[in-house]
């Protein structure tokens, strides 16, 4: 899953960065509302955590037009302000949550799951295709009752094929959402985080999860 930080704090925002991280999400982060709306809009994430005051654009402008753009991405806002008609203004120009700083990262961390979850209508931490499931929240993936041990990426990348399970998902959809905006990564780089990854939860068991449709990308159907 990709995250967005719009924050001018810088070290807060790094802070931020890191802690989600350690979460296991791929995270992008701008300090100024300028270089913030053109990722909002340009790229592809899963979540915008976007402070109110920012130098250039503010917070409450960058919500508003990521909403006249029809794009959804669910906009957890960050601000100082604890008045109510701060809240009421951010949830009625279309964010979706709101949390005032100073806060806890459990807060947090629980506020960005619940967010993450809501557009795909997820009630569970445990996400499940045949026999193997991956619990989001305990970072555990079995299969056949069997524990998987995975890295970061090999995770993120599993979550995603379950979370568009029977579609087929790109090349360029994976690192778009599994790595961050500046990586530097080649097609090459996900056909050996697949491979790593079928060899895993796919090869010591008698049927394969993750196919290859040639040309397009790689699916998990669920029949």
């Amino acid at each position: 899953m990709r995250i967005l930080i719009v924050e001018d704090e810088i070290k807060l925002a790094n802070a931020i960065k890191r802690a989600l991280e350690l979460q296991k999400y791929a995270v992008d982060v701008a300090y100024n509302g300028t270089v913030g709306l053109d990722l909002a809009i340009g790229e592809n994430f899963d979540l915008v955590i976007l402070d109110i005051m920012l130098p250039e654009i503010d917070g409450i402008e960058i919500c508003k037009k990521m909403r006249e753009e029809e794009i959804h991405t669910p906009i957890l806002m960050l601000t100082a302000k604890g008045q109510i008609t701060d809240k009421v203004t951010a949830l009625d120009i279309g964010a979706d949550d709101y949390m005032v700083k100073p806060f806890s990262f459990e807060e947090l961390f629980a506020r960005v799951r619940a967010l993450i979850r809501r557009p795909t209508r997820t009630t569970t931490s445990v996400l499940k295709v045949k026999d193997l499931t991956l619990d989001i929240l305990k970072f555990k993936v079995k299969r056949d009752d069997k524990e998987i041990k995975l890295s970061t990426k090999e995770f993120s990348i599993l979550e995603y094929l379950i979370r568009h399970k029977n579609m087929v998902i790109s090349k360029e959809q994976l690192v778009s959402h599994v790595w961050n905006y500046d990586a530097d990564v080649l097609p090459n780089v996900v056909e050996v985080h697949i491979k790593h990854l079928r060899d895993k939860i796919d090869s010591p068991f008698p049927t394969q999860l993750i196919k290859t449709i040639r040309g397009k990308g790689y699916i998990i159907e669920e029949e």
